[in-house]
C-alpha cells in the first residue's frame, strides 16, 4: 500500500515522508523477528541517512512534480513482465519460516554450532557477514563507494573554484541558539556511540554499515546548523573523497594480504599464528573499511548536495 502510495503521489516531499516511515516500520518488523543487526542498518541507512539525503535533494528541485503527457507503457510493460517473472520464481521456493527449509536444515546449523570455535565472535551475524560471506560484504562495500562516484561525477558540472570554496557563507540555522548549544553537547556522544557501534559489532548489533551512516548524521547534523564553511573547515572535501577509495583499499587489501601469506582472498586465519585470533584481526580491518567508505561516501554526498544550494543563494 505505501508503494502504490508513493506512485500515487505528486508531493516529493510527502513521498519522502512515507519512504521513511515505510523504512522504520520494516526496522521495527525486523526487530521483531530477532534481526537486530538488519533493524539497526535499516533505521540508520533507511529511515535515517537515505531520508535526509532525499530532503536535501528536494531543494534543488520543485516539492511537487510536474504532470506529464508522456506514458510510459514500456517501462510499466517490462516492470510487470519482470514481476510476474520473480513471483514465478519464488514458488518452488519453501514456505516462510518452514523447518524443512534447506537454510534451517544445513547453512543455518552450521553457522550455530561452528561459527564460535572457527570465527572465535560472540555475534554470530557478524561472523556471517564479515567472515563465512566476506565476498558479499565487500560486494556491498563496492556499490556504496560505486554510488558515490557517480553522484560526485553528476553534481560536477557545478564544480566549485578555489575562491568560492574558501569563501564563508552564513549558516541557515545560525539563528537556533538553543539548536546550536544542544547539538554542540550532543556531538561528541554521537561520535563516540558511532565508535563503539564500530568496534562492539563482534558482540553485538553493530559494525562498520551501521557505524558509518552514525558517524556521518553527526556530522551532517552540524553541518546543517554551523553551516558549509565550517564543516569544511575541519572535514576538507579532498580528504572526504579520498577516504571513499581508502575504505575500500583496506577491505580488498585484506585479502591480498591474505593471499601472500598463503591463504585465500579473505581467509583471515593465516594473518595471525592462530587462526581465531587472526579472524578477529580480519573482522575487525574489513568492518573498519567499510565504516569508513560508508560514512565519507555519505559526508561527501551531503556536502555536494549542499553546495549546490549554498552556490545558487549566496554566490551566483
Amino acid at each position: 500500500m505505501t508503494a502504490l502510495a508513493i506512485t500515487r503521489l505528486n508531493d516529493l516531499f510527502a513521498v519522502v515522508m512515507l519512504s521513511g516511515i515505510y523504512s522504520l516500520l520494516s526496522a521495527g518488523l525486523f526487530l521483531d523477528l530477532d534481526a537486530v543487526d538488519v533493524a539497526f542498518t535499516e533505521a540508520s541507512v533507511g529511515a535515517g541517512i537515505s531520508t535526509l539525503l532525499m530532503l536535501a535533494s528536494l531543494k534543488m528541485v520543485r516539492r511537487h512534480e510536474e504532470k506529464t503527457r508522456y506514458k510510459p507503457m514500456l517501462a510499466l510493460g517490462v516492470v510487470g513482465a519482470t514481476t510476474m517473472l520473480l513471483i514465478y520464481g519464488t514458488l518452488d521456493m519453501p514456505h516462510f519460516g518452514s523447518a524443512e527449509a534447506p537454510i534451517h536444515k544445513h547453512v543455518a546449523p552450521r553457522y550455530i554450532n561452528d561459527s564460535m570455535a572457527e570465527i572465535g565472535v560472540p555475534n554470530i551475524v557478524t561472523s556471517v557477514l564479515a567472515s563465512y560471506r566476506g565476498y558479499d560484504t565487500l560486494g556491498e562495500t563496492l556499490v556504496i563507494f560505486t554510488a558515490g562516484v557517480g553522484v560526485m561525477s553528476l553534481l560536477r558540472v557545478s564544480r566549485e573554484t578555489k575562491e568560492q570554496e574558501q569563501q564563508k557563507v552564513p549558516a541557515d540555522m545560525q539563528q537556533q541558539i538553543i539548536l546550536r548549544i544542544v547539538a554542540k553537547m550532543m556531538m561528541p556522544l554521537i561520535l563516540i556511540f558511532a565508535l563503539y557501534v564500530q568496534f562492539h559489532g563482534d558482540y553485538g548489533p553493530g559494525g562498520g554499515f551501521q557505524a558509518g551512516v552514525i558517524f556521518a548524521a553527526g556530522i551532517i547534523l552540524y553541518t546543517m546548523l554551523f553551516g558549509l564553511s565550517t564543516a569544511r573547515r575541519v572535514f576538507k572535501s579532498q580528504v572526504l573523497q579520498m577516504l571513499t577509495a581508502v575504505g575500500v583499499l583496506i577491505y580488498a587489501g585484506v585479502g591480498v594480504v591474505c593471499i601472500l601469506l598463503g591463504g585465500n582472498f579473505l581467509d583471515y586465519n593465516v594473518l595471525r599464528h592462530d587462526p581465531v585470533h587472526g579472524q578477529h584481526l580480519g573482522i575487525l580491518l574489513v568492518e573498519l573499511g567499510v565504516g569508513i567508505t560508508v560514512a565519507t561516501v555519505m559526508i561527501t554526498i551531503f556536502f555536494k548536495f549542499t553546495w549546490r544550494t549554498v552556490k545558487h543563494k549566496y554566490l551566483s
